[in-house]
C-alpha cells in the first residue's frame, strides 16, 4: 500500500513539474494555447484591441489601420505546395484580410541557424518576393539574426503586417440563429500535406498539396458581395483547423454551430492521408481558406462571388448557427446522428506553420 501511495504522489509531482514547463501542446492552437493567452498574455498586456482576440487589431488614426504579426516554425521548411517563405507572407496577409483590412506593408525577420545552406535561404527569399508581389504588399523593414549550430532548427521567420481597414466586422457577438457558415474551399490540405512530408510517406506524384495562398482577393470578393452588416466574422482556420476555429466563435455566446458532414469539401487525397495518419480533416490546419459567418439571405451571393476567384472554386455552405446546445459545435453525420466537436486538446499537429 505504501509503495502504491508513493507511486501516486510521484506521478502527481511529475504532472506538477510538467505544468511548470512550456510543452508543444501550447503551440497547438487548442486548449493549451487558450490557457496561455488567457492566463498570461491578456492580463499582462490588457487593452481593448488585444482583448478582441482577432487575427489582427484595428487601430485608431486618421485612417483606421489593421495590424498583425506572426511567427513561422514549420517543419519541414519546404512542403508540397509551398515553403516557409510563402507561408510567412500568406499567414500575415491573411490575418489582415480576416480583420477586414487591405494589406499594404510587411516587416520580415529571419532567425537562421549556423550552417543553413545559402542556396536554401535564397530559395526561401525568392518565394517571399514572389508571394509578396502576388498579394500586393511591400516588405519595408526587417532584421536577420544567426544562432549557433544546434541552437535552432534551420530557419524561423517572423512577419508583421499593416493594412487599411476596408470593412468593419462586428465579430462573434453579432452572430445570430440562422446565420450561414461558409468555407472558401476544401479543408485540411495544409496540415495533411505537411504531416505526410514530415513522415516521408508522400509520393512524388501525389496530388496532395498545401492550400497555402493569400486571401486578399477572396476576402475582397466576399465583402463586396455582402453589403452592409451582412458578414459577422471572417477567420482563416490555421492551427486547430475548422473545428477549433468554430469553437472559438461559439465560446461565450448563447448559440451553437451545426455542421453538415456531407457538405464539407474534403479532397480525396486529404481523406486518404488523414486515414493513414489517424487525423481528422476538421482539425488539420488550413493556410489558404476563409471561414465566413454571415446573414443567411446573402450566403448565396457571397458564395457566387468567392467561386469566381482562383482558389475559391469549391466554396460551400457547411453549417448553420442554431440555438441547440449553446456554446457547442455539432457535426451532423450522413446517417442523421450528431456529435460534439470539441476544441483541439493536446498536441495533434506541432510545427505546422
Amino acid at each position: 500500500m505504501e509503495d502504491s501511495r508513493t507511486n501516486i504522489v510521484s506521478r502527481e509531482n511529475t504532472a506538477e513539474k510538467a505544468e511548470d514547463r512550456i510543452t508543444l501542446d501550447y503551440g497547438s492552437g487548442g486548449l493549451k494555447t487558450s490557457k496561455l493567452i488567457e492566463s498570461v498574455l491578456l492580463p499582462a498586456f490588457d487593452n481593448d484591441a488585444l482583448a478582441a482576440l482577432g487575427d489582427g487589431a484595428v487601430l485608431d488614426g486618421s485612417q483606421k489601420l489593421v495590424f498583425s504579426t506572426d511567427s513561422f516554425v514549420v517543419s519541414p521548411w519546404r512542403f508540397p505546395g509551398g515553403d516557409i517563405g510563402r507561408l510567412s507572407v500568406c499567414g500575415t496577409v491573411n490575418d489582415l484580410c480576416m480583420a477586414g483590412g487591405t494589406p499594404k506593408y510587411l516587416s520580415l525577420s529571419f532567425i537562421l541557424e549556423e550552417g543553413f545552406p545559402f542556396s536554401d535561404f535564397e530559395s526561401i527569399v525568392s518565394s517571399i518576393a514572389e508571394e509578396a508581389k502576388e498579394a500586393g504588399v511591400s516588405i519595408v523593414t526587417g532584421d536577420t539574426k544567426v544562432v549557433d549550430a544546434g541552437k535552432g532548427d534551420g530557419i524561423y521567420i517572423n512577419t508583421a503586417g499593416i493594412g487599411f481597414q476596408r470593412a468593419v466586422l462586428p465579430g462573434k457577438s453579432a452572430i445570430r440563429p440562422g446565420d450561414a457558415v461558409l468555407i472558401s474551399g476544401s479543408i485540411g490540405c495544409h496540415g495533411a500535406a505537411v504531416m505526410m512530408a514530415r513522415s516521408g510517406l508522400l509520393r512524388e506524384d501525389s496530388p496532395l498539396v498545401s492550400d497555402c495562398r493569400p486571401l486578399h482577393r477572396i476576402s475582397a470578393a466576399a465583402l463586396d458581395a455582402a453589403g452592409n452588416d451582412s458578414i459577422r466574422i471572417l477567420r482563416d482556420p490555421t492551427r486547430g483547423g475548422v473545428a477549433t476555429t468554430l469553437n472559438e466563435f461559439t465560446e461565450q455566446i448563447p448559440f451553437s454551430i451545426e455542421l453538415d458532414q456531407s457538405a464539407l469539401p474534403v479532397d480525396p487525397a486529404v481523406e486518404a492521408a488523414c486515414d493513414m495518419l489517424g487525423l481528422d480533416p476538421l482539425y488539420c490546419a488550413c493556410e489558404g481558406r476563409m471561414l465566413t459567418v454571415c446573414a443567411p439571405e446573402t450566403a448565396g451571393d457571397i458564395l457566387d462571388a468567392i467561386r469566381k476567384v482562383p482558389g475559391g472554386e469549391n466554396a460551400a455552405q457547411i453549417g448553420t448557427v442554431t440555438e441547440d446546445m449553446p456554446g457547442k459545435v455539432l457535426l451532423k453525420t450522413p446517417i442523421g446522428g450528431r456529435r460534439i466537436l470539441a476544441k483541439l486538446s493536446g498536441m495533434q499537429l506541432p510545427r505546422i506553420c
